[in-house]
């Protein structure tokens, strides 16, 4: 519903600024959540809507960080008001096989793309079951359904959000909150053209859809679980994927 108070964590990021930019469109107040590192790049891309980005407002912390998330929870409610809606849509990759896959980057993915659900989502949940009324979307991945070669790190914290995401759901059903995941594909992203020519090829030969998909799908099927009219879908795991993994 139009007026409600959104905060979107990695809300920066490929996918996240979209999300925004859809939750913004169809009159939600966004709290755009970036890493303090990446704040530089983050006020451009909002100068760069134009006017457009009126409804959203920038937010810097680490939410891999507990305190830190708590901090900017409270800025950010301060700003738009009480968080209605999360999107913890934070992530990162630090691809290695298991072999030369060093702690550091084990933790560092660990902490970013799962650790950084439960730090936000634990910061906001009373919030809205005292209001009862919320949504949590967590965005995983096809890779934490299917698992991916080079990728334990990443794979493991994307499996873990779901299981995160039917726990919480359970837990909060009946005050009027909602938990469900969105796991998407391959996206067209920075992330995606990294990998080599070939390979990309390779992977969209396995998509049925023949191509890879859109930010702006991503944030669509977020859109639609988050609406007021979504409040009987709960811990689901929606997969935007092309057809690329089918349970």
């Amino acid at each position: 519903m139009a007026g409600r108070n959104a905060l979107v964590t990695g809300g920066t990021g490929a996918i996240g600024r979209v999300i925004c930019e859809v939750l913004a469109d169809a009159g939600y107040n966004v709290a755009a959540n970036c890493h303090p590192t990446d704040q530089s790049n983050a006020s451009k891309w909002l100068k760069s809507l134009n006017g457009s980005g009126e409804r959203i407002h920038l937010e810097a912390f680490d939410a891999a960080d507990y305190e830190d998330s708590g901090s900017g929870v409270e800025r950010a409610e301060d700003s738009i008001g009480p968080i209605d809606i999360l999107i913890n849509a934070a992530g990162i990759t630090r691809d290695a096989t298991l072999v030369k896959l060093e702690p550091e980057n084990w933790s560092a993915v660990l902490r970013t793309n799962l650790d950084s659900v439960y730090n936000v989502t634990r910061r906001v949940i009373n919030g809205m079951m005292e209001r009862r009324f919320g949504r949590v979307v967590n965005i995983s991945s096809v890779n934490g359904q299917r698992g991916q070669f080079g990728q334990a790190n990443y794979s493991a914290a994307k499996a873990g959000i779901h299981g995160f995401t039917m726990a919480v759901a359970r837990e909060v059903a009946r005050k009027g909150v909602t938990v469900n995941t969105v796991s998407p594909g391959y996206i067209e992203s920075p992330l995606v053209h990294k990998v080599p020519e070939s390979v990309r090829d390779q992977i969209r030969e396995q998509i049925p859809v023949g191509r890879f998909g859109q930010p702006y799908e991503i944030a669509r099927a977020v859109l639609f679980l988050v609406d007021d009219a979504s409040g009987f879908i709960t811990g689901e795991d929606l997969s935007v994927n092309g057809g690329f993994h089918m349970d």
